[in-house]
């Protein structure tokens, strides 16, 4: 099928409903894909990366750029499929009913395993004034989950409330990040950078496991895509938003791991729970770190704020194609999908308690992301995969006088996606692929549902019916 034949579906039915305009615009959209992006990873990582040294600073260029090359995917499908949904719109439009359902199900886990993920790193910035909340694990894990349900309650109230706290939230943490990067380079100690790699690893692995531990921060660069029909002018708006939002998140994370790898020493910042906090103690004193550390506070819950705003739109958009139980589907009279929110925040809070029972903090937040990273990693191949399709049966429609280019980002885009579901590591894809199998039973009964039972019933009659041979 055509995009052709597919967009004028989706003007009246289709994925996720009509087109309609929205309620959040260019700023809002931009916002929302910095917030989503800029949280727990880049307040966090600087700690899982100082093993690795000065190569860790190539892992994020590298992670960058393929970042940069799905930016340009989404922007394109965007553009042409401006639908409530993203990844899982984009699929079930190429690949069919079961591939939507497949992807919106592995999406769907990556945003609220994320979640987690998220607000444990938000702990680990309030352990800075509560020391207790790092070393008790179950004091974590109640903490982690009471940020869950605050912040769902927020969003019960509608996507626009929701946008407002992403907004504010975003601006905070980015006059933190851009503080204490501009700072930090000014001030930083560059024989910190050296040795270039001490962490006893070849170059080449050393490089590759810090990319893949940088790509978690660049997760959320689809977010103005899952919006869809409630976005501004919605063709335009999400494929300016996602490259304006990718190429800034890109900027502010390279300036500032490199300012904190120049303020601390590589031990040091190894060992800490709130590096950009320490780093800003080393910088200004007790006070700058108290400064930063509220910062990091207030910009991780509101990328957590952003991603629980969209852990019910997918399984509606899903839902509202017959693809996932109908009880998704079920919107407030603000047009908040209440069953999906709340069960994703459920399943977000079970997943902070089981890890905190048996780990640390920095342990949680590393096993979290993981495999949060890889099961959106998963719609992300197949988003490249499906532009790929278009570009091959509609070509006029995505790329003009420029299909070789939109091939060769598309391929690049796919490319990477597979080499980063490889670097994730054999025991997190063998889980992630274990989860993402758990979905086809639902697939089936969900189908089986769907029969009416007056046929199910004359199948059951022809199978007791004996045959004329018997």
């Amino acid at each position: 099928m055509s995009v052709a034949e597919v967009e004028p579906a989706l003007e009246t039915t289709s994925t996720s409903g009509p087109v309609r305009a929205g309620s959040i615009g260019l700023f809002g959209a931009t916002m929302l894909v910095i917030g989503n992006m800029i949280g727990s990873g880049v307040f966090l990582l600087p700690s899982s990366l100082a093993k690795y040294g000065s190569v860790a600073l190539l892992g994020w260029v590298f992670t960058g750029v393929g970042a940069v090359l799905l930016a340009l995917v989404f922007a394109r499908l965007g553009h042409a499929i401006p639908s409530v949904g993203g990844p899982y719109a984009y699929t079930r439009a190429a690949f069919g009913d079961f591939m939507g359902f497949w992807i919106a199900w592995g999406y769907w886990i990556g945003i609220w395993a994320g979640n987690a993920a998220i607000v444990v790193a938000g702990v680990g910035y309030i352990s800075y004034f509560v020391p207790a909340l790092s070393e008790q694990r179950l004091l974590t894990g109640v903490a982690a989950v009471a940020v869950i349900w605050l912040l769902t309650l927020v969003n019960a109230f509608g996507v626009r409330q929701g946008s407002i706290v992403t907004n504010i939230t975003t601006v905070v943490k980015l006059v933190v990040l851009v503080g204490v990067a501009v700072t930090g380079l000014l001030m930083a100690d560059w024989s910190r950078f050296l040795p270039f790699n001490p962490s006893g690893e070849g170059f080449f692995f050393a490089l590759g496991a810090s990319a893949t531990l940088t790509l978690w921060a660049f997760t959320g660069l689809e977010s103005a895509t899952v919006l869809g029909g409630q976005v501004k002018d919605a063709q335009r708006t999400i494929g300016r938003a996602t490259m304006l939002g990718t190429m800034a998140a890109t900027a502010v994370y390279l300036a500032s791991t490199m300012a904190v790898m120049g303020a601390l020493p590589r031990g040091e910042l190894a060992d800490s729970a709130f590096p950009f906090a320490a780093a800003a103690e080393e910088m200004f004193g007790g006070a700058g770190g108290a400064i930063v550390a509220v910062g990091a506070i207030i910009g991780t819950f509101g990328t957590a704020n952003g991603w629980i705003m969209l852990q019910g739109q997918v399984p509606l958009a899903a839902a509202t194609d017959k693809l996932f139980p109908a009880r998704f589907s079920r919107v407030t009279g603000r047009g908040v999908p209440i069953f999906g929110l709340l069960l994703s925040s459920i399943l977000a809070s079970v997943l902070v308690m089981f890890d905190s029972a048996g780990k640390g903090l920095a342990q949680v937040f590393t096993a979290i992301i993981l495999l949060a990273t890889l099961t959106i990693l998963v719609p992300y191949a197949f988003s490249a995969g499906a532009q790929i399709y278009f570009l091959a049966t509609d070509p006029g429609r995505f790329s003009g006088r420029r299909l070789g280019v939109s091939l060769a980002v598309a391929g690049l885009a796919f490319a990477y996606s597979v080499w980063a579901i490889y670097g994730a590591g054999a025991e997190t894809v063998m889980l992630g692929f274990i989860l993402l199998l758990l979905g086809i039973p639902v697939y089936i009964w969900l189908r089986w549902k769907q029969v009416p039972l007056a046929g199910r019933q004359a199948d059951d009659d022809d199978a007791q019916r004996p045959s004329d041979g018997d």
